[in-house]
This record gives C-alpha cells, sequence and structure tokens, in this order.
C-alpha cells in the first residue's frame, strides 16, 4: 500500500515562490499518477496538477499554468510542485495523491485510491 507524505508548504508574500515535495513509499511508484489537490478554507477540494507514471504526461488547473510546474524522480519517489508568482488565492491546504495508471493523469479526485496529510501553503503580506 503506497503511503504519501507532503512537505515544503508555507507563509509566503503574494509573488514568491515555495517548492512542495510528495514522498512516497510502500508502492511500485513508478505504476502511479500521482495528482496535487488543494483545499481552501469553506471551499471544496480541487485539482491542481498532476503527472503521469512515466512523467511524460502533465495537466494543470487554467489558474496555475505558466506558475506552476509538476514534475518527478521515479528513483527518488517524489513528485514536486514548483509554484511561482503565488497569489493569496494559492492559500490552502495542498494534498497529493496516486492513482495506478497506465501513462495519463487525472484531475478529478475520484480515481486517485492514495492520500497524503496535506500542507498547508499560505501567500499573505
Amino acid at each position: 500500500q503506497l503511503q504519501l507524505v507532503e512537505s515544503g508548504g508555507g507563509l509566503v508574500q503574494p509573488g514568491g515562490s515555495l517548492r512542495l515535495s510528495c514522498a512516497a513509499s510502500g508502492g511500485t511508484f513508478g505504476r502511479y499518477a500521482i495528482g496535487w489537490f488543494r483545499q481552501a478554507p469553506g471551499k471544496e477540494r480541487e485539482g491542481v496538477s498532476c503527472v503521469g507514471p512515466r512523467g511524460s504526461t502533465t495537466n494543470y488547473q487554467d489558474s496555475v499554468k505558466g506558475r506552476f510546474t509538476i514534475s518527478r524522480d521515479n528513483d527518488k519517489n517524489m513528485v514536486y510542485l514548483q509554484m511561482n508568482s503565488l497569489k493569496p488565492e494559492d492559500t490552502a491546504i495542498y494534498f497529493c495523491a496516486a492513482d495506478r495508471a497506465d501513462w495519463d493523469c487525472m484531475m478529478l479526485e475520484d480515481p486517485y485510491d492514495y492520500w497524503g496529510q496535506g500542507t498547508q501553503v499560505t501567500v499573505s503580506q
């Protein structure tokens, strides 16, 4: 069973950057698509970005395109989300999740079987 642990969240000023990490253990990491989701206070959880099992497929929510970059290192069982030009509306708890997949990735919650505990990102002056 795959376990996921997020790290890298924190407090940053608008326009700043953070890099989130998702560390996986307990499974064959290279068989899973990984998604990043976020949940802001009072809002539903939403998909932010995802990467296919081999790293060749990526998807982004429109609001983060050009600002966020997802990547993975299958040798290290790690996925990263580089977040630049952060805005107050990016404030949320960020979760990574894993979906057993062949090559693509989905931005919907339903296919994802394994979830981390989340890491808080706060963008504020």
